[in-house]
């Protein structure tokens, strides 16, 4: 019987076909792709042919299709719909992938004609494109040990392998934790909890298969949770649960990965002859060094340290007045701080929620898409790899663009947070191949027959991985491999941050947030009051956020510390990190940087990228009118279709005519008044 992964795909747009495939479809598909992919690699090497652009460079950008057709199916399920088998199939692939990626990179002969072509880019006629992609491919020849002989190419080799054996193993851990652990609420244990906060939570308990609610580790239900609880006793039990993922010791426990982590990437950058990993990964973003990073963040801490510990004086007395002694503690901040915020704005959560429906919010997300970029979208049906997925095709005057997959609920085989990734990229040079782009979101999932109501933080979540996915959906180049998102990393976050301002466009929520019982819009007092409270808070995000990014910048900015843990707090404690702020990711449950290569030395791109967005959407308010048809014109040409044709700085020059400061950054989150 024909492996339906490795069949011609007979689906509407060439979907892949999960109504047909079963978890044992996976190893078989991959090893035929894998070994499919080598006789191509060897094709190309062995070529008697000089080397040309075609029969080298656009011959390996075709050479793994099959591979990517595979892995793209199985990696869109296996974080979003996790199993026991997938789980397997995930630590069984991840060796056998980084081996075949070595053997490309080992490839002396292949290197060999990349080099040739190299030496020789002046005399071959390339676009820029061409050019562009001849120079990227050498570097990831040269970054990936295609230099290093002997010993050298061996350990490396080896170091690659066990790094993404250990990510795997901590993405998983993870998961394990946040699965396994949840608290039960008895009658008494609610007081103060909104009505939606005990539906979620008895949603929670029904799919733990608990008898009555429960809060458990999944964002969409443990900070309201903290927010709201008068039981102070419980919301230090939930917030430790929270702060421990991946620190409960047993097979769980990440800490030890963590540390040989940090070891093997000290060990990979000193191979590839650089002073620390910090220097070679930055080498290829707009950062450029670890010093710069290090500026940028720094100039941002001390305003929002500043404003933090403001704050924390006033939710201490407030503590006080309650009748607790002793410091305001960590699972004391987001309530009290709620409780601030009702007494500043005039503003609760309870109250925003029933305006802030999901459906309505996707059809935001999608009207700002069609008003700037005349993008339509409609729901249509094909195969999914879970009920709650919903699927559109996106049109632009008739033409197809993309398909749009959806994914917004929470569940036990869900890792936590909330990505963009693309099970197909767009490309022209197999044709005109057009993306299928997804966004994977974990709101709590509303009662039966309810509507699905979203938080401030959920909406903005929404609207930037939306933002994610415009960059994978309008991306115009012929070539995957500098295809939609495939630009540095401190470059990739500028759309979906810029995306989240026009959820605060007050005629988008005028239009959109509507009350979901009576349909009304939201009144347009509680309208200013939400948007006046948007900075509100604000030091407290800020000095999460940059502790974490600071802390993953130092871990790989030097020697690896043999414990991470104690390093972690020799840097917190040299910043001076507030009591009652904790990073937003520990070590142990610190994802971005140890799940894999992705954000290591680089969770400080969202604040790099804020400074960009800031100033960005400063362009749409000087042309009076956050829909400009020139500006989103210019915006999309010079950025969001793109993709890494050309160098990162160029592109946001092209936009804005120049580079932007930090000032812009710190009056968008209201910080410059503390700065």
């Amino acid at each position: 019987m024909t492996n339906p992964l490795l069949a011609d795909w007979d689906t509407p747009f060439g979907l892949p076909p999960f109504d047909q495939i079963t978890d044992a479809d996976f190893s078989p598909a991959v090893d035929a792709a894998l070994a499919e992919s080598r006789e191509n690699i060897a094709a190309i090497a062995d070529n008697p042919d000089a080397p040309t652009f075609e029969n080298t460079i656009e011959a390996l950008e075709l050479a793994d299709e099959t591979l990517g057709r595979v892995l793209g199916a199985f990696y869109g399920v296996a974080g979003a719909d996790s199993n026991p088998a997938r789980e397997a199939l995930q630590r069984e692939f991840a060796p056998k992938l980084s081996a075949y990626s070595s053997e490309v990179s080992e490839n002396k002969a292949l290197f060999a004609r990349v080099e040739t072509l190299w030496a020789a880019r002046d005399t071959l006629d390339l676009t820029d494109e061409q050019q562009r992609v001849l120079m990227l491919s050498r570097r990831t020849f040269v970054r990936s040990g295609a230099l290093l002989e002997g010993d050298d190419a061996v350990a490396l080799r080896n170091v690659k392998s066990r790094l993404s054996v250990l990510g795997t193993e901590f993405t998983q851990n993870l998961l394990a934790d946040e699965r396994e652990w949840f608290m039960p609420l008895a009658a008494g244990d609610m007081d103060g909890l909104p009505d939606f906060v005990i539906a979620t939570a008895k949603a929670a308990g029904k799919d733990k298969g608990a008898d009555g609610p429960v809060v458990t580790l999944s964002r969409s239900l443990i900070v309201p949770f903290l927010q709201f609880s008068e039981r102070r006793d419980l919301r230090q039990k939930a917030y430790e649960a929270w702060a421990a993922r991946g620190a409960n010791g047993g097979k769980t426990d990440n800490r030890a990965l963590a540390a040989e982590t940090l070891k093997l990437r000290e060990q990979r950058a000193g191979l590839l002859g650089y002073e620390t990993f910090a220097d070679f990964k930055l080498e290829t973003e707009m950062a450029g060094t670890p010093a710069a990073v290090r500026d940028l963040l720094m100039k941002v801490w001390k305003p929002a340290k500043a404003a933090a510990e403001a704050d924390a004086e006033v939710l201490k007395r407030m503590l006080h007045a309650d009748g607790w002694d002793g410091p305001l503690e960590p699972w004391d901040w987001r309530f009290y701080s709620e409780k601030r915020r009702k007494e500043l704005h005039d503003l609760d959560e309870a109250e925003l929620k029933p305006y802030l429906q999901l459906d309505r919010m996707i059809e935001a997300s999608f009207a700002c898409a069609n008003r700037l970029f005349n993008l339509d979208f409609a729901p249509i049906e094909g195969p999914i790899y879970h009920p709650d997925v919903r699927l559109w095709e996106v049109t632009r005057n008739g033409e197809h663009i993309a398909v749009f997959i959806g994914d917004y609920f929470a569940r036990g085989s869900k890792r936590s947070g909330a990505w963009c990734s693309a099970m197909r990229s767009q490309q022209r040079l197999s044709g005109d191949v057009r993306p299928h782009v997804v966004n994977v979101c974990n709101f709590a999932k509303p009662a039966e027959g309810k509507p699905a109501l979203l938080s401030y933080d959920d909406a903005r979540t929404l609207f930037h991985e939306f933002g994610h996915a415009l960059h994978q959906m309008l991306s115009d180049v012929t070539y995957e491999s500098i295809s939609g998102t495939s630009v540095a990393r401190d470059f990739v976050e500028l759309p979906s941050q810029l995306y989240e301002h026009w959820l605060e466009v007050p005629e988008v929520l005028a239009e959109f947030a509507t009350h979901s019982e009576t349909g009304e819009p939201m009144p347009k007092d509680l309208l200013d009051r939400m948007l006046a409270a948007t900075t509100y808070d604000m030091g407290f995000q800020t000095v999460e956020y940059v502790a974490s990014a600071l802390v993953d910048l130092e871990f790989h900015n030097g020697p690896a510390p043999a414990d991470p843990m104690q390093k972690q707090a020799e840097i917190l404690e040299d910043i001076g990190m507030p009591h009652a702020i904790r990073m937003r990711h520990a070590t142990p449950h610190f994802a971005h940087v140890f799940a894999g290569d992705g954000y290591s030395s680089g969770y400080y791109s969202y604040m790099w990228s804020e400074v960009m967005d800031a100033d960005a959407f400063a362009a749409f308010e000087e042309a009076d009118d956050p829909f400009d048809a020139d500006t989103a014109k210019r915006l999309e040409k010079t950025v969001l279709s793109s993709g890494g044709s050309v160098d990162a700085a160029e592109l946001y020059t092209a936009f804005r005519g120049r580079l932007p400061g930090v000032d812009a950054l710190l009056k968008g989150r209201g910080l410059d008044q503390a700065a």
